[in-house]
């Protein structure tokens, strides 16, 4: 047998070359590992080796897939990724099911693998090799939802811009400029409403397919374990929805009344969300991406060394790319460069508070990556999706009282006051919007054959909104209401990821709290929380934050509790 650290030693050093090479010229790597016998003196060289091939692999998929969000209208981009997911990533799941079955039969275990072991049992008992085609196909039409909502453009005094450009609009004083925007927005929206459908119909056939291939009845049952929830349940998402509706409605609806009455209007309507209620002008914190750069570097530096030093990493590296413009992908996201052991942010800037919020939120997650990559396997980095986002969500709130502009932030005093004040209404009234996305989800993969039907899911999208969302006047514009769930990428790109958001929240809104008592100790648990990856439980993780991984009415209440109780603050200083 040849020289296994020589062929491993040549592997490329980072992924540009890598990402050329044909299966013919990768499976070898894949056959020595299957190949060679594991042994308690080898098994961390063994799995050094399979991390070290399978992150090459990852990075190579998700700079290829980078370059698809950057330019949805940039064909050879995509030419490209759809070629790597037919030809590569299928015979790499295969290959990697293998060992993930050599190491369970093993009977060996690194230190702090347990979880990654518990993740692969669950993997390898969902894995059938008929789904890895359908795997692609589902790629190939999220990228084709992608490519719909990319193209929205609409014509705004003399200019072609995106549905995305016009959101600033929705924040002039003049109400009737709002309303033609968002009209405007509305229409061309509903424009693609037929082409949406038709993604949507293909989409859920092959879900149904996926999950009949692994033995399920129905696909939420084979998505729960493909997403690795062992800590929780469907029933404790409607445990949650019942929270939400008694204890976060009635205070949303409380914010929302305050707004109408402010407002002085009858009822609020879709365009009258986003004004300033006391018809200041609207906070335009930055100009240029530049500037949105440099202030929120100047932030992470003043809230924590390490942390700005993470953020100036991604300036110096190119791993931002934040600004607006026709033909990117709607939304935002953070990925990782595992090879590199780097993060990437992706969002679409104009000038919005919103947009500092943004990226607050993606520099947490890109945090996350920074702080775990000192743990030797693959698996180990694997975070599970509900404490990704605790790092995303309380970042922001963590970063809130440095926005004020004593040192390069955005704002002054009265202004920081006011954006922090509307990131916490927005933040509570988030939750309702949660629970609608995640009951219709539930119910759409539960009630398979009536989902695949469009009109029924604007009617199940209806009837749930009215229940959580109560407060906006869509008299006139059902159909916009109606076809909601059109508009949330999660919903068609990942499928049942949202709950995620609504329970991060929660801890993140802990963490915050314990922050207000001893900021440093908060920020310190916050980083070593951080660094354990995936090598400890959901609620373990919590715990390390400060937090309590929880479903109940008293945690939600508590938090509701301090967000009102900060309004009330906050609005003082106005």
């Amino acid at each position: 047998m040849a020289d296994v650290r020589i062929r491993f030693d040549d592997l490329p050093k980072t992924v540009f070359e890598f990402m050329d090479w044909p299966w013919e010229r990768i499976e070898p790597f894949f056959a020595d590992l299957a190949d060679r016998q594991i042994y308690e003196i080898n098994l961390s060289t063994w799995l050094k080796d399979w991390t070290r091939v399978n992150e090459l692999i990852d990075e190579s998929l998700q700079r290829l897939q980078v370059a698809t969000t950057l330019d949805t209208t940039d064909t050879a981009a995509e030419q490209k990724y759809l070629a790597y997911l037919e030809n590569i990533i299928p015979r790499a799941r295969a290959a990697g099911q293998k060992l993930k079955e050599k190491l369970l039969s093993c009977g060996m275990r690194p230190n702090s693998f347990a979880i990654p072991i518990r993740n692969m049992k669950a993997e390898a008992e969902i894995f059938r090799e008929a789904n890895l085609p359908l795997f692609t196909e589902e790629r190939r039409l999220a990228n084709e939802y992608d490519r719909i909502i990319g193209a929205q453009t609409v014509q705004w005094e003399g200019k072609e811009i995106t549905i995305t450009q016009l959101r600033p609009v929705y924040q002039e004083i003049d109400r009737a400029k709002r309303e033609a925007a968002w009209r405007l927005s509305a229409e061309r929206q509903l424009a693609d409403r037929a082409a949406i459908n038709g993604v949507w119909v293909k989409l859920m056939k092959l879900r149904g397919e996926i999950a009949a291939n692994a033995g399920y009845e129905d696909y939420r049952d084979y998505r729960w374990k493909q997403l690795l929830r062992f800590d929780y349940n469907p029933s404790d998402c409607e445990t949650f929805a019942h929270a939400i509706a008694d204890v976060v409605v009635p205070a949303a609806a409380m914010l929302y009344e305050k707004r109408r009455r402010q407002l002085g209007v009858e009822t609020l309507r879709p365009w009258d969300l986003d004004v300033d209620p006391f018809a200041r002008p609207p906070l335009r914190p930055f100009g240029e991406v530049a500037e949105l750069e440099e202030k929120t570097a100047a932030i992470f530096r003043r809230l924590d060394p390490e942390l700005g030093q993470y953020f100036q990493t991604m300036r110096d590296e190119k791993l931002l790319d934040l600004e607006n413009r026709k033909g990117k992908a709607p939304g935002g996201y953070c990925t990782t460069f595992a090879v590199a052991g780097r993060p990437f942010v992706f969002m679409n800037a104009v000038g919005l508070h919103d947009d500092v919020q943004t990226l607050l939120h993606e520099s947490g997650h890109s945090f996350h990556v920074f702080a775990a990559d000192h743990l030797p396997y693959e698996q180990q980095k694997e975070v599970p999706m509900e404490f990704a986002e605790v790092a995303s969500m309380a970042m922001e709130l963590l970063a809130a009282p440095q926005l004020e502009a004593l040192e390069g932030g955005f704002y002054t005093r009265e202004d920081a006051a006011r954006a922090r004040l509307e990131h916490l209404q927005n933040s509570l009234m988030f939750w309702p919007y949660m629970a609608v996305v995640d009951m219709f989800q539930h119910w759409v993969y539960t009630h398979h054959r009536e989902a695949s039907d469009p009109a029924r899911c604007d009617a199940k999208w209806t009837e749930l909104w009215w229940r959580f969302m109560p407060n906006v006047d869509y008299r006139g514009f059902e159909e916009v209401m109606a076809t909601g769930w059109h508009r949330k990428l999660h919903i068609h790109r990942y499928p049942f990821y949202y709950i995620e958001y609504g329970l991060a929240q929660l801890g993140a809104v802990q963490v915050w709290r314990r922050s207000l008592k001893n900021h440093a100790q908060a920020l310190a648990d916050y980083r070593r929380a951080l660094a354990l990856g995936g090598t400890v439980s959901l609620p373990e993780l919590f715990a390390a934050a400060g937090a309590k991984f929880s479903f109940e009415v008293n945690t939600l209440q508590g938090a509701v509790a301090l967000m009102m109780e900060t309004i009330k603050t906050l609005e003082t200083i106005q």
